[in-house]
């Protein structure tokens, strides 16, 4: 089976690439004290050390009995976005696949490595903050100083764009891309 990433690259289930990422999902029993919410395990190639891990975890909120829909933006699985719906099957064991994301969020996913020598002194709050005023929200993850950026489709893109190179060009962090579309690659 093939899983349909949101920025519109198809990739074999069965074949994975290089920062893709293969998608379990829990049991339902996961979900006890998290507000309903299930436990979603990305399974990441790791090269040449990077990422940091092989496995990443987010939480999903189910939507149906085969959908749900992820809660977190994640800091190392590429090709999914906070607000995917994705659809699963249930495994032998009870724990649900992903086979596929059936409806992509219209979210993009940035994340953003804040430099500890650089001016920021790599304050992953800093950078939140600095990308709250164009309307981005994300999360900051302390072992691997790593931010990852939640970009509402609503967000003007080109605005965020420039402060992220502004950004590199002040020395104050570096980034990549995980999950974009068209509007991103448009935007100037």
């Amino acid at each position: 089976m093939a899983l349909f990433l949101g920025n519109k690259t198809q990739l074999s289930a069965s074949q994975p690439r290089p920062g893709d990422a293969t998608l379990l999902i829990m049991k339902r029993s996961d979900a006890d004290d998290s507000g309903g919410l299930v436990k979603v395990f990305f399974h990441i190639r790791v090269e040449d050390g990077w990422p940091p891990v092989g496995t990443e975890s987010m939480w999903a909120r189910p939507v149906s009995t085969d959908i749900v829909e992820l809660d977190n933006t994640p800091f190392f699985a590429r090709g999914v976005s906070c607000g995917d719906h994705i659809r699963v099957v249930r495994e032998d064991d009870g724990t649900l696949t992903a086979v596929e994301v059936v409806e992509w969020s219209q979210r993009c996913t940035v994340r953003v490595v804040p430099f500890s020598d650089g001016p920021l002194q790599g304050d992953r709050q800093r950078v939140l903050d600095e990308f709250a005023t164009v309307g981005v929200t994300g999360e900051g993850i302390e072992q691997f100083s790593i931010v990852a950026l939640n970009i509402p489709p609503t967000t003007d893109l080109s605005a965020v764009k420039r402060l992220l190179r502004d950004g590199v060009e002040r020395g104050w962090w570096d980034y990549e891309e995980s999950n974009i579309g068209d509007d991103w690659a448009n935007a100037v």
